[in-house]
């Protein structure tokens, strides 16, 4: 049994770690404020015997004694992390220096749940790690984009200036139960709109991209990655390579839903890339052959089954 730190541990994808780390055998201790995080993600965890809550904000020092820290804490959909840019650049940033400075005191290994979004609007396609993106440093989504490259940038240099053993991933467009209703992402507002028979609402033109992975096929790759040598510290791109543009996504989730949604356009909004798809041969590499496994039609049914109950429920 290892003693494990989930920063973020209430939102969508923490939670489910928390799970899978419970699952595992492990205590957990879920570090989240509550900003886009909920205690009903975790609240069927509460009175497990190896499961800790603590209501606490990474930009603020934490302190601990544990193996293993997940750092997951930050917005990530762009309703989110545009509602308060300057508290997303400080999470991103003073949160990673505090996990990493807790992470040097006690020798612990830290995972940062990075983003695709640090390829930017891509001039490479697909995007392997070693391509160093095409971000617009002062637009509208700079603040979650360059605060996760600032971040890296962190991890790697506790790694080479105090030897911190550090892991880093880097996480493409993830769905499953527990998205926020109103996160503004693409796969929770297309099936939100469905189920309620109101207007799809594609941006652009719909021919833009972007590759879909289930959530229990990102905590396969986090927990391989976190259990790899400490002659791997990353960053490896975590996500499913079957790319699909808005459109078909759309018209996969009306298949399902029976909706009667119609779908509208609107303007395609500022720096929204056009394409993204990931290159994990480094993660077949070296996290024992892992790949996605999870199709987007049954990924979408269980999600879709989820909000169907959510929206029947509140």
């Amino acid at each position: 049994m290892k003693r494990i730190l989930v920063t973020g541990g209430a939102g969508f994808i923490g939670s489910h770690l928390c799970d899978r780390l419970i699952k595992d055998g492990h205590e957990v201790i879920c570090l989240d404020n509550y900003f886009t995080g909920s205690k009903s993600n975790i609240v069927h965890l509460m009175d497990h015997p190896y499961f800790e809550l603590v209501r606490h904000d990474v930009t603020h020092p934490y302190f601990v004694e544990v193996d293993e820290i997940y750092n997951l804490a930050c917005p990530a959909s762009p309703v989110h992390y545009q509602y308060n840019p300057i508290k997303t650049i400080k999470t991103s940033v003073m949160g990673a220096i505090n996990m990493l400075g807790l992470a040097k005191r006690i020798k612990a290994n830290i995972l940062q749940a990075s983003t695709s979004e640090v390829y930017g609007d891509p001039l490479v396609h697909p995007q392997p790690e070693n391509y160093w993106g095409n971000v617009n440093p002062i637009g509208i989504r700079s603040c979650y984009d360059e605060g996760k490259r600032c971040a890296e940038s962190l991890f790697l240099n506790y790694h080479r200036q105090n030897d911190v053993q550090i892991k880093i991933i880097r996480i493409f467009n993830t769905y499953g139960p527990r998205m926020h209703p109103n996160d503004g992402r693409v796969v929770s507002n297309f099936i939100v709109q469905a189920l309620k028979n109101e207007p799809i609402t594609i941006f652009g033109d719909g021919t833009q991209t972007r590759s879909f992975q289930y959530v229990d096929d990102l905590l396969e790759g986090m927990t391989r990655m976190m259990a790899t040598g400490n002659d791997f510290s990353g960053p490896v791109n975590i996500g499913n390579p079957n790319e699909f543009s808005m459109l078909e996504l759309a018209q996969e989730v009306l298949s399902i839903t029976g909706s009667a949604s119609k779908i509208v356009h609107q303007p395609l909004p500022e720096d929204d890339p056009t394409q993204r798809k990931p290159d994990i041969s480094l993660a077949k590499e070296k996290l024992s052959n892992w790949e996605p496994e999870v199709q987007l039609r049954q990924g979408l049914e269980k999600t879709i089954a989820y909000f169907d109950h959510l929206l029947k429920t509140t």
